[in-house]
Parts: structure tokens; sequence; C-alpha cells
């Protein structure tokens, strides 16, 4: 048996709206995610506040994978320090007790930091699937002006209320009205 898939031609990864100003992406994000649509991406060359939750983006991980990881990090230091300290190396110096916590917290607050900055970064590059150094968005019709003085709505074909037709005139449609809309291929 043969795949049919490798000889399909170009597959469309999404449909693109075109803005020049950023009042009119959010505008026509939180009209998108309102008629359905869930597999929706919006690019800036800045942040937009109220951007993210028009998407429907309201948790992410990282908060909560950054609190375990500075608790594991803060009992991984103590209890380090308590090992050696209690019962590796137990030594009496000037009579204080083995287990002296307070000697202690330094390190406990380090290793706390350690962790949790590292779990924090990692995580966010990990759940944003970064790095990535092609993404089908780059073959967008003026999709390098990102960066720079526009701003773009992408609804991809993965979305269960994705139709050629349909989306395209949705976008077309959308008020306010975009620059352009077009296709963005895999």
């Amino acid at each position: 048996m043969h795949d049919d898939s490798a000889n399909k031609g170009p597959q469309v990864y999404g449909l693109i709206a075109e803005y020049d100003d950023p009042d009119q992406l959010l505008t026509a994000a939180k009209s998108t995610y309102d008629a359905g649509y869930r597999e929706v991406e919006a690019y800036s060359p800045f942040p937009i506040h109220g951007l993210a939750e028009s998407l429907g983006f309201t948790k992410t991980a990282v908060p909560f994978l950054t609190l375990c990881a500075g608790l594991t990090g803060a009992c991984a230091g103590f209890g380090m320090q308590v090992f050696a300290t209690v019962y590796h190396y137990p030594y009496d110096i000037g009579g204080r007790p083995f287990l002296s916590w307070p000697a202690y917290i330094p390190i406990t607050f380090e290793m706390m930091i350690l962790f949790a900055a590292f779990t924090a970064g990692l995580s966010m590059l990990a759940l944003n699937g970064l790095p990535r150094p092609h993404h089908s968005i780059f073959n967008a019709k003026n999709f390098e002006r990102a960066s720079s003085d526009r701003f773009f709505l992408c609804i991809e074909s993965a979305d269960d209320h994705y139709d050629d037709a349909a989306t395209k005139e949705f976008l077309e449609d959308l008020d306010p009205r975009p620059l352009e809309v077009s296709e963005v291929m895999v």
C-alpha cells in the first residue's frame, strides 16, 4: 500500500487577515472567538492588552510548574544541608545543635530561586513549542511586517469550524474590515 498524502498538492495552513491598527485586531479577535473559532492566533509587533483573553487564553501551567519547582528546590536545599550536618557529618561547633536551621535559610532560598527560575524559563519555552526555526505562518503574504507595523489574525485549518469559503467570507466581512485576507500554505 502506498501513501496518498505524499501526492497531495500544497496544503492550506489557514487564512490570515491583515490589519494596520491594534484596536482593529483586538475587535476582530473578539468577533472571531465569539463566532466559535478556537484554533486562532494573533500576531502583533508589541503586546496588546486583552488580546490573549479575547482569543480564549485564560490559564497557563507555567505558574503552577514554577511553584512546584520552587518548593522542590527549597526542600532539596534544606534536605541536603540536614543530611550533611545531622546524618553524614555531625560536628559540634560551639555547642550548637546539629539541626541549626537558621543557618540553612540562605541555601534553601537560593535553591528555591534556582529551581523556580529554570523551570519557569524552560516550561515557557516548551509549552510555547519553542524553539521553532520555521513555522507555516512565515509563508503568509506580508507577514514580515508583523514585527514592525502590521497586525495579523490567523484562523488555522485545524479548527472544527474551518471551511475555506465560509471562513474567508467571515474574515472579509469582519467589522472592522481587514486590509487583506489571504491563504497561508504549509
